[in-house]
């Protein structure tokens, strides 16, 4: 599960210390309903057309996620189309023209398609096959093909395919017979990289020559490790990757192939995320997981010093997209007060021009709480960092209730960055502390391993000192405190008011596993090259390992659940069955606790219809206000 995995599997500017200054007076603060949350718009993508005139981007302005295209000159906007059944994710201009490709599934079940939308407004299917799940992996050097992977010749594994955009036509590139994953593809067509999973924190990465087959292993047995490719120079003298063999944290290496010959060009005391090279090898760039937010630099890659870009206050660079001409550059900037908003920068000019103004215009900003970093210590001692949202109104004379907040994965991590539920919360008086448990990623492989073959155990314990950490704030009413997740974060949720059923006032589980024996035997047919990694981690249910997997699993354990629990649910969900939410909710209703549960028929792992937020999210507060704060108020 860990960085792949199940979501689950889904921007502090200073670290502070765990003991809080004490509020000066109460701050007044305007409350704002769900609704008001929900007008703020999620932008995402930022593709350059062909001329460097437009961004192609995707927004859930209509309430759920169609194409736009944003004027560079002036931020307009243009919605290009009209769904209002499905999603549709920007992915590219085709080259030359005015053509767009986008991604789209079918109610959230993740079979991705890849549609060409051509300038007639007509969109058609280039990868149609019912069950075929495909990727883009980007053009050809000459701009007049697509790479792309897709399971449509076995469900389990993903071949890569080349499809010119005269007549789209797919041909094979390589046949995945080994459960391989294609991440890198050499500019003359003539090596791929390639990688194999042997555990959630190791795998082994190659190069394969396309026409002979042969493969070098790139990744040292002798240092195991993560190996992630991050591309091919054009010339075909180097390869790059990220790596964090022999260290606590993932770096960057330049490899001679014709040599062997392996060089450090980056390193920090934070993993590297990625890397990559600008389209004429004119800068590098290089992003960097700095304590929960991103830290991103661009290098001269001939010179390696770095491009200076205006600061953005209380704001990070989460992602850039340099232009082929390499004179812009459009970066998304996010902060935790607001979604992420679309900037270019003119090189030549030194101009940074913001294009989008993501949050809800009736939200003013100074009544939301900047994410703070803060780090306690769990019951062994080991310190444990936690993103935490404390209401502007809190004092010790006006005590607030408090939850903790479990992410996804288990090896994903929570971030500064916006999140409209925790505002939403913190807005209406709750104070939220994100706990990033050990095995989250983020900070150092050793940290990332400790959950391994262990989780409900000492996972949910840094849970719970995390809700102790809660109540020593004078300002949090201690005898108020729940847990709330999604996905794996939904597993803790149900773990802790199954086995700690005196720690969690309240429980909000969002498609969270309930019965591990039967969510690792039932996982996605196209997860097949990660299995044996999952189940190394997790333990394989086949085996005498269904045993620790039965006592972890909150469903047969659901007679000690003695406090409120709400669960919502996505009916299309392939990764967190319903029935997982069915059978939890029937076993916890027996004990005759309150329990509420929202299904949404047409969501999957994950809910992108801002309708289905609103009634969700907003359904949460209201289970929050009557069964944790004590005061049933209408949804607001």
């Amino acid at each position: 599960m860990k960085k792949q995995l199940l979501g689950m599997w889904a921007l502090a500017i200073l670290a502070v210390s765990c003991k809080q200054d004490k509020p000066a007076a109460t701050k007044e603060i305007m409350q704002y309903t769900i609704e008001q949350f929900y007008k703020n718009e999620q932008i995402g993508g930022g593709a350059w057309s062909s001329d460097e005139s437009k961004l192609l981007a995707h927004s859930n302005k209509s309430g759920i996620y169609n194409l736009i295209e944003i004027n560079v000159a002036d931020g307009s906007q243009r919605q290009v189309t009209n769904s209002t059944v499905e999603s549709f994710f920007a992915v590219d201009y085709v080259p030359g023209t005015n053509q767009i490709l986008y991604s789209a599934d079918k109610g959230g079940n993740e079979i991705d398609h890849i549609y060409l939308l051509g300038e007639d407004g007509k969109a058609t299917d280039l990868t149609p096959a019912e069950k075929e799940k495909a990727n883009f992996y980007g053009w050809t050097l000459d701009k007049k093909a697509m790479f792309y992977s897709s399971n449509k010749r076995n469900e389990q594994f993903f071949d890569l395919y080349k499809m010119p955009v005269d007549g789209w036509k797919a041909t094979m590139v390589y046949q995945n017979d080994e459960g391989m994953d294609v991440s890198g593809i050499a500019w003359d067509e003539k090596t791929l990289a390639i990688q194999k999973s042997v555990t959630t924190s190791e795998n082994q990465l190659f190069l394969y020559d396309v026409a002979t087959k042969k493969k070098t292993e790139i990744s040292e047995p002798s240092a195991p490790g993560q190996y992630n490719a991050s591309g091919f120079s054009k010339d075909g003298k180097s390869f790059f990757y990220t790596t964090d063999a022999g260290k606590e944290f993932s770096y960057l290496v330049q490899y001679d192939i014709a040599t062997g010959a392996r060089k450090t060009i980056f390193e920090t005391n934070w993993d590297v995320m990625y890397s990559y090279i600008s389209e004429n090898e004119k800068y590098r760039v290089i992003a960097i997981n700095e304590d929960g937010k991103n830290s991103l630099i661009i290098l001269d890659n001939a010179s390696g010093e770095k491009i200076a870009f205006p600061d953005l206050p209380d704001g990070d660079v989460l992602a850039v997209n340099i232009s082929d001409t390499e004179q812009k550059m459009r970066l998304s900037v996010g902060t935790s007060k607001a979604p992420s908003n679309i900037y270019v920068y003119d090189f030549g000019t030194k101009e940074l021009k913001k294009l989008t103004n993501t949050l809800n215009p009736e939200i003013n900003g100074d009544d939301l709480v900047t994410a703070q970093v803060v780090r306690y210590k769990s019951f062994d001692g080991l310190e444990i960092p936690a993103i935490y949202y404390k209401p502007l109104t809190a004092t010790p004379d006006q005590k607030v209730p408090a939850l903790v907040w479990v992410h996804g994965g288990p090896g994903g991590q929570s971030r500064t960055g916006y999140f409209a539920l925790l505002q939403y919360l913190t807005n209406h008086g709750y104070a939220v502390l994100a706990v990033n448990n050990r095995g989250s990623s983020g900070y150092g492989k050793s940290f990332f391993k400790m959950d391994d073959r262990n989780h409900g155990d000492k996972d949910l314990k840094d849970c719970v000192w995390g809700k102790k950490w809660l109540a020593s704030q004078d300002y949090v009413d201690s005898t108020k405190i729940g847990i709330i997740g999604g996905s794996y974060g939904g597993y803790m949720t149900m773990a802790g008011m199954t086995f700690t059923p005196d720690e969690f006032k309240v429980g909000v589980n969002i498609f969270g596993v309930t019965n591990w024996l039967r969510t690792l035997k039932s996982i996605p047919p196209y997860w097949e090259s990660f299995r044996k990694a999952l189940y190394d981690e997790m333990g394989d249910p086949t085996t005498a390992d269904s045993v620790r997997l039965y006592n972890i699993s909150p469903l047969f354990h659901a007679d000690k659940v003695k406090n409120p629990v709400m669960v919502l649910q996505g009916a299309n969900d392939p990764r967190v069955l319903q029935v997982e939410s069915d059978e939890i909710v029937a076993a916890v209703k027996k004990n005759n606790v309150p329990v509420e549960y929202v299904i949404f028929p047409d969501e999957g792992h994950g809910f992108v219809k801002k309708e289905n937020e609103i009634k969700g999210y907003g359904a949460v507060l209201a289970f929050l206000d009557k069964h944790l704060k004590g005061e049933a108020k209408p949804r607001g």
